[in-house]
């Protein structure tokens, strides 16, 4: 059976919208726009993104790539692996957010996050709608994306993937089902990706799956086409500053037993809250529909479906790209059982007319230059009177920092601090480049061996004294419930100097006497 689709598609004939209607905003753009008001009209929902405080480190990492002209090879924020080799392997979303911070602070970060992760399920929309879904199909199926993918919602560099993978997947749909030379734009927007996230490999990955389906249609011609088109892509990915070395990296951290175990976005899904739900219902009817396309002999949709839904359920941070997937197998399924329910049902029946009128809104399926002045507008009217002028409060120890620089930051030599692995990220954005980290959200840097460490002092286990020595800590800015807290608060070594509901602050007291950290251990250079 020869292969047309990416996806199954409508077999409604394709239209194109009224002449009258060409300068007037589409559906997909005013979607846009609404869907920023209605996601984040509140300013909660701006602080809501910045909940993941390695944006801060992102940002100062940009920073660095600005001043120097040069990406960094080597550990820039620990004391504890001082100058080791480091990938900053989305620098140039790093050099993006130092920008916006320059000009606009947070808030431009936010907005940023806010514009690409609405876009992205713009695009989406847009998509649905050129297969012939209808727009009632098309909406609710799109508003299904956004609901489960909201729990990767953070201004962080996977916002380019969530943006870039229905974009790629859209281009390779329209040519298989129409082949053109739009579909060489794809080798240089996989080299683009590659410099913003790693989540190019899953790109390439279900690129790579193509040539194989085609293999086993025997469809030589686009056997041919497509080994070329993934054997290109692959080629430009290794257009960025470590080369193959980085592809290596991405694979080995992706594969990593302590990462997989250790770092939540990871994890598998629990599945208890609404837009958990709404992702189990997504998950449940993509695997029903994927084993109808299989039996089908639609080999590509089926096998992305199953194998992005395997992922999906192994790692929480997959998900968006899973619903993405899923989302066209399951508007076709929809609109193919819809339009069969109007054929039967009695003329002027509700079922026909609300599939008529979908069908013809439905042609409104443009997304150009009206989506730019829509979503600036809607970013206007959503902004928050009072800006953005730190990470939230809620989450980070910002007062608990505000009122202890001289502490924290003293002039001098810098004392090293014992905090959690996201207020080391807080510590990076707010006292780099005087003040150095012990741990931050790199996990994929700092690995087993100081991260056992960290898992030691995070739950006061058997040896925590030991690795306190070791490191030398001389301050710790602790949660008020870590159990190292009310250790050190009965501990005659360290005194506090500093408390709220939210964190503590310990002091080593002076004149004790330290022990010589281990050869383990850098210098903080």
């Amino acid at each position: 059976m020869p292969h047309t689709s990416v996806l199954p598609v409508s077999p409604s004939r394709a239209r194109t919208a009224p002449n009258k209607a060409a300068f007037l905003p589409a559906f997909p753009e005013f979607f846009l726009g609404l869907l920023l008001l209605a996601l984040f009209g509140r300013p909660s929902a701006w602080q809501a993104l910045l909940m993941d405080c390695d944006t801060g480190w992102h940002i100062r990492t940009g920073e660095f790539i600005l001043r120097t002209g040069s990406v960094p090879v080597r550990d820039l924020f620990s004391f504890s692996r001082a100058g080791d080799p480091w990938f900053a392997w989305e620098w140039l979303t790093d050099v993006i957010f130092a920008r916006l911070h320059a000009w606009g602070g947070l808030e431009a970060v936010a907005a940023l996050g806010m514009l690409v992760l609405c876009g992205s399920a713009a695009i989406v929309f847009a998509w649905l709608l050129s297969r012939d879904n209808g727009l009632w199909v098309s909406l609710a199926v799109t508003l299904a994306v956004v609901s489960a993918s909201t729990v990767h919602y953070l201004a962080r560099p996977h916002i380019f993937s969530i943006l870039l993978f229905p974009l790629s997947l859209w281009i390779l749909d329209s040519d298989l089902r129409r082949p053109g030379p739009w579909v060489w734009i794809l080798v240089p927007l996989s080299a683009l990706w590659a410099n913003l996230h790693g989540g190019f490999v899953g790109w390439l990955a279900s690129l790579a799956l193509l040539p194989l389906v085609m293999v086993v249609e025997r469809n030589w011609t686009k056997f041919i086409r497509y080994t070329k088109l993934t054997a290109l892509c692959i080629a430009s990915t290794l257009v960025n500053p470590y080369g193959w070395r980085l592809h290596q990296h991405i694979v080995e951290y992706l594969g990593s037993s302590w990462i997989l175990d250790n770092v939540n976005e990871f994890q598998s899904p629990r599945i208890r809250s609404e837009n958990m739900l709404v992702f189990a219902a997504i998950l449940l009817i993509g695997a029903a529909l994927a084993g109808r396309a299989l039996a089908r002999r639609e080999w590509f949709a089926g096998t992305l479906v199953f194998l992005w839904g395997l992922a999906s359920l192994r790692s929480a941070r997959h998900i968006p790209l899973y619903a993405v997937i899923a989302a066209p197998v399951i508007a076709s399924e929809l609109s193919a059982w819809w339009r069969s329910a109007a054929a039967h049902s009695r003329r002027g029946g509700l079922a026909g007319v609300f599939w008529l009128s979908g069908q013809e809104l439905g042609l409104s399926r443009r997304l150009g230059l009206w989506a730019v002045p829509l979503a600036v507008l809607a970013l206007c009217i959503a902004a928050p009177q009072g800006g953005i002028r730190d990470f939230p409060s809620a989450s980070f120890p910002v007062a608990a920092v505000t009122h202890n620089l001289d502490v924290l930051a003293p002039l001098g030599r810098m004392p090293r601090i014992l905090t959690t692995d996201q207020w080391g990220d807080y510590l990076i954005y707010r006292l780099y480049p005087r003040q150095r980290v012990f741990f931050d959200g790199r996990s994929d840097f700092y690995g087993p061996g100081i991260g056992g460490d960290y898992k030691i002092l995070q739950g006061a286990g058997r040896k925590w004294q030991e690795v306190l020595t070791r490191y030398g800590f001389e301050r710790a800015l602790l949660p008020a419930d870590w159990p190292l807290g009310s250790i050190l608060e009965r501990d005659p070594n360290w005194q506090i100097v500093y408390r709220d509901k939210q964190a503590v602050l310990f002091a080593r007291r002076p004149g004790v006497k330290k022990s010589a950290v281990s050869a383990e251990c850098r210098s903080d250079g």
